[in-house]
């Protein structure tokens, strides 16, 4: 089914080398932010207690903020959560205190401030469980990328392999470039939704490649340029129905999901948006520059066949 019908092919790989150019820029842009501010580990992996507390009417943080510091608990935040009545209170680790008595100090301090308000939440993880979470949010990201490698290497040529593997941790790479220059909060659920971005890309780069695999062996005498770009546009109406559905989900959590699931639908958010981009103009363009043609991909006879157009 195609709602979206493209009647004349359309010449993406023509702006490959600007493709290019911004991709470069992305990705150099993303490590600098990465090296240089890093992530805002959330209460997941740095351990430490958070507080959610709602009031009735507007809270004023800095009221708050100023209260807190009685406790003499160092680099304690206090900010707005989802709504300007509730807020959200951040304490390190401190071995020294229970959850249970940490949470009554806060609860006597703020009752000096006359303003009525509830405790709805409190939670709390030990330093060894965060180091244990961290490790284990790595060791995830490692077998996906892994188990991505195994599958794309069993079933593409090498070169549409590695052009797809290259796609997908560029969309990687692009969402925590944005955590790390924004300082969004990087949490277990933000981990869950990077996962999600490795499979959801992934998926779309086969889609392409392998309607490319396809062209090569009905599109013989064409260009290799020309088989790509035949492919991409052929794939454009699944491509639009499939991330205008996805992405009308994600943005529904981003606006009504709550704070909860804010980075976690805005993680999505911008995987999605790059997984178009770089499957098409990342991906194609790397296997055409990695000298993929007819014959390596289309596994037929040895023959004399058209040579890849040169590419920069």
């Amino acid at each position: 089914m195609e709602i979206f019908r493209v009647k004349n092919d359309i010449p993406f790989l023509r702006y490959r080398k600007i493709a290019a150019f911004i991709s470069i820029i992305t990705f150099i842009l993303a490590f600098f932010f990465l090296f240089q501010k890093g992530l805002n580990y959330g209460v997941d992996f740095t351990g430490g207690t958070i507080i959610e507390i709602s009031y009735e009417e507007k809270a004023n943080v800095d009221e708050i903020r100023e209260q807190l510091t009685k406790i003499n608990l160092n680099e304690i935040q206090v900010q707005n959560f989802g709504t300007d009545k509730d807020v959200l209170i951040r304490m390190p680790l401190n071995e020294a205190i229970t959850i249970a008595e940490l949470s009554e100090l806060v609860n006597q301090e703020l009752t000096k401030l006359n303003i009525p308000f509830e405790i709805k939440r409190v939670e709390s993880v030990g330093g060894q469980v965060g180091e244990e979470l961290f490790e284990n949010g790595a060791l995830a990201i490692l077998f996906v990328c892994l188990g991505i490698i195994l599958y794309l290497s069993l079933r593409f040529e090498w070169r549409f392999a590695l052009a797809a593997v290259v796609a997908n941790m560029h969309d990687v790479i692009i969402i925590l470039g944005f955590f790390a220059f924004f300082q969004w909060e990087f949490n277990l659920t933000v981990l869950a939704a990077v996962l999600a971005v490795l499979g959801y890309s992934v998926n779309e780069s086969v889609v392409v490649f392998d309607r490319v695999r396809e062209n090569f062996k009905k599109m013989r005498r064409s260009s290799v340029i020309d088989v790509m770009n035949n492919a991409i546009t052929r794939t454009m109406s699944r491509t639009i129905m499939t991330h205008l559905s996805t992405q009308t989900v994600v943005i529904s959590m981003l606006i009504f999901g709550g704070e909860i699931l804010h980075n976690f639908s805005l993680a999505l958010t911008i995987g999605i948006l790059f997984g178009i981009y770089s499957s098409i103009m990342v991906g194609c363009p790397m296997a055409l520059w990695l000298g993929t043609n007819q014959s390596n991909l289309a596994g037929s006879t040895p023959q004399k066949k058209e040579e890849m157009e040169s590419t920069p």
